[in-house]
């Protein structure tokens, strides 16, 4: 069967920023299928545009897909995987964050938008049943994800926990063009099946 890997970009993110053009060469050499979408609407993103646009592009499920998300890629990849059945290879959530607790610092429109991100629910039950391979990583210098997002990625999802130093949120803005250890979580997995 073939691997395929769905890298699920942030708020206001695109399938070209940062980290994701490196990953995807470095899966392909590899011979993963590897998609990078554009989502819609990205400045303005939605739990009801995203995740069944997710759904859309994933189509049929097996052992052999894995999931990158980057900040509220996760949350979008979370709230996907708590609609199947199937099982799946893994995820790798890179600051991906349930709450933000830098949130009141930000613009009246923003918090309107990260609002139904914070109060519609996940089940972490039901997510927990598609696979054994969580990783959730951080950076300990993060501006938006505060590391008290690990407690709810460890104790949820058993998740392994890597926290990075001086990575900011792993975006383009920051200049994280590779990572190299989301490359080698993502094989470990892989390797695991």
């Amino acid at each position: 069967m073939v691997k395929r890997v769905f890298i699920i970009h942030g708020w206001e993110g695109y399938p070209e920023e940062g980290w994701f053009p490196w990953l995807k060469k470095e899966l392909e050499n590899r011979n993963f299928q590897v998609f990078v979408p554009a989502m819609p609407e990205t400045g303005h993103p939605r739990i009801e545009t995203w995740v069944p646009h997710l759904a859309k592009l994933v189509g049929k499920l097996d052992k052999e897909t894995y999931f990158v998300g980057h900040s509220i890629g996760c949350q979008t990849i979370l709230r996907y995987l708590q609609t199947i059945k199937t099982s799946v290879g893994g995820a790798i959530f890179v600051a991906g964050w349930v709450s933000l607790t830098l949130i009141a610092t930000r613009t009246k429109e923003e918090q309107a938008i990260a609002k139904p991100w914070f109060e519609t629910p996940i089940d972490f039950v039901k997510i927990k049943k598609t696979s054994s391979h969580f990783t959730a990583i951080f950076s300990d210098d993060d501006p938006y994800v505060p590391l008290e997002n690990i407690a709810t990625y460890r104790e949820k999802l058993d998740a392994k926990i890597i926290i990075e130093k001086g990575k900011g949120h792993f975006s383009g803005e920051d200049n994280i063009t590779k990572l190299p250890l989301v490359l080698k979580e993502l094989l470990y997995m892989a390797r695991e099946r």
